[in-house]
């Protein structure tokens, strides 16, 4: 069985999981999205950063190619994982993959460090941004920023491990 682990990343996040799960699978191809030439694999995992709800753009270009195969994603956010926020992004991105008829093994997720180019931005809104108070969000920021922890990890490997069958 081929498969591809491919991501896009910006903090290393997203590349730091992908690579864990590359490590667990052992037999397979681990690319950055922009290395990929071909789709010619049976299993292709896609690894993105959350932008709006939803896979980065470059994934989202990515994603787009991928038609008719057995495919599974997962994604780090700033937001915490068990939110609502956290629901949309794996509504978005399943929807993504659905609408060119592929196969969907699956999904994980888990916190990760927000882009210090990001925070930037975001501590410029008021205090009424929909994201919470500056005080809410630096807390959330503070507990991302030590994302993905071992446990993190840990966890995407034994999820892949399971769904791969490996």
């Amino acid at each position: 069985m081929k498969i591809l682990i491919t991501y896009s990343s910006v903090t290393g996040n997203t590349k730091k999981v992908a690579k864990a799960i590359a490590e667990e699978l052992k037999d397979c191809d681990f690319l950055d999205i922009k290395d990929v030439k071909n789709l010619d694999y049976d299993i292709i995992i896609v690894g993105t950063w959350i932008r709006r709800t939803t896979a980065d753009p470059k994934a989202m270009e990515f994603i787009d190619k991928i038609k008719g195969k057995k495919v599974a994603f997962f994604f780090t956010l700033g937001a915490y994982p068990n939110s609502e926020y956290a629901d949309r992004c794996i509504k978005n991105i399943t929807e993504l993959f659905l609408k060119n008829n592929n196969s969907l093994l699956g999904n994980f997720h888990c916190h990760g460090a927000v882009s210090p180019s990001v925070i930037e931005r975001a501590m410029k809104r008021s205090q009424d941004d929909p994201h919470g108070s500056i005080e809410k969000r630096m807390e959330r920021w503070k507990h991302a920023s030590t994302h993905p922890d071992e446990n993190d990890l840990s966890n995407a490997k034994r999820y892949f491990k399971k769904i791969i069958g490996r």
